[in-house]
């Protein structure tokens, strides 16, 4: 690879514990999650004294891209502008991280829980010979001891496990970088600083034949129908609806306040609505600022992905459902009643 500084600080560290994130980009614009784990890699970085770089592949890519990161909390940006890497293809994208990973070898290493991040990080992972945790739902820097050793300053990569029963915390004493992917919507996203200044390295990738024997010879887009982490409301159904006629009950209480339908995975696994509802660990991540679960127990994996909402009502006719441990407002009761009196009552209210 060929490097060229636009400055000409290199800043090295005795010991390099810098946090990179890598960056997802369509048509130039950044994804959500990668703009997320800038900010929390901010943090990180902040606690162990060190840098955090974005590593942005693309090709023709803006000046405010590279400016949106390091708004966002990046101290540098490391360019890989290339018309091979204009979308995404796993063999050229691995080449450039496997490559730069080898060669800088950051203290963590962090992606989206994406299509791309679930296919990019085991790659990478495996090359480097880095342990790598899925789907975190949050990560810290901590301690660890065994044998008498204390590794101090590790990432602590924490998710559910065995079906959301319990929470793990994993940590990789030995292997570096430390790397965990990460859901969108999971790491909350801080204020941009539009005052911040960084660094922007460009790197000219290069590729050997085998890396290009896959071709993208069309794409097809599709837009989502609904918009669960940008709503500011959700109506959510779970099993306790009964059937997928019964649900047309969320659609007429989302309709009236203005809202998103949600789903709980059992609901999704009946077939009362389709995956994209679907909010929980493996779902969508939402903060609304109401959230209202119907006929949903409240799963600890369901829990995971909504108890970040500012208010939430819970309608349930078991008076023990999990879901009301989280719920500001409790309505016990059959949601085939509650929900036409609620209805009613707000459409009076207008």
């Amino acid at each position: 690879m060929n490097h060229h500084n636009d400055t000409n600080d290199t800043n090295e560290m005795s010991e390099n514990r810098d946090v990179w994130v890598f960056i997802e980009q369509e048509a130039c614009q950044i994804a959500g999650v990668s703009l997320e784990l800038i900010s929390k890699g901010r943090e990180l970085a902040d606690e162990l004294g060190s840098r955090v770089w974005a590593l942005l592949p693309g090709y023709n890519l803006p000046d405010e891209a590279t400016a949106c990161l390091i708004h966002q909390g990046a101290d540098g940006v490391i360019v890989l502008d290339h018309p091979e890497l204009e979308t995404y293809r796993t063999l050229p994208y691995a080449r450039v991280a496997i490559e730069l990973a080898r060669e800088r070898q950051p203290y963590i290493f962090l992606l989206g829980a994406t299509p791309v991040g679930r296919d990019l990080a085991p790659r990478i992972a495996s090359a480097i010979q880095a342990g790598l945790t899925a789907d975190c739902t949050n990560l810290r820097i901590g301690d660890f001891e065994r044998g008498g050793k204390t590794y101090a300053d590790l990432l602590y990569q924490i998710r559910p496990a065995f079906g959301g029963n319990i929470i793990a915390t994993i940590v990789n004493p030995d292997m570096h970088p430390q790397m965990a992917t990460v859901r969108e919507g999971v790491m909350k996203l801080g204020e941009p600083n539009l005052t911040r200044t960084g660094q922007i390295e460009r790197v000219t990738p290069q590729f050997e034949p085998g890396d290009l024997a896959v071709c993208v010879l069309e794409r097809e887009m599709r837009a989502p129908t609904c918009d669960l982490k940008g709503a500011s409301i959700i109506v959510a159904g779970g099993a306790g609806v009964g059937s997928r006629e019964n649900f047309q009950l969320i659609h007429d209480l989302a309709e009236v306040l203005g809202a998103e339908v949600g789903a709980s995975r059992a609901a999704v696994d009946a077939g009362f609505a389709s995956k994209e509802h679907q909010v929980g660990q493996t779902g969508v991540t939402v903060r609304p600022r109401l959230y209202v679960a119907c006929g949903i127990s409240g799963t600890v994996q369901h829990c995971a992905g909504m108890d970040q909402s500012n208010k939430i009502i819970a309608i349930n006719n078991d008076p023990d459902a999990p879901i009301f441990q989280i719920a500001d407002y409790k309505i016990v009761g059959d949601l085939n009643d509650v929900i036409p009196m609620l209805v009613e009552i707000y459409k009076k209210g207008l």
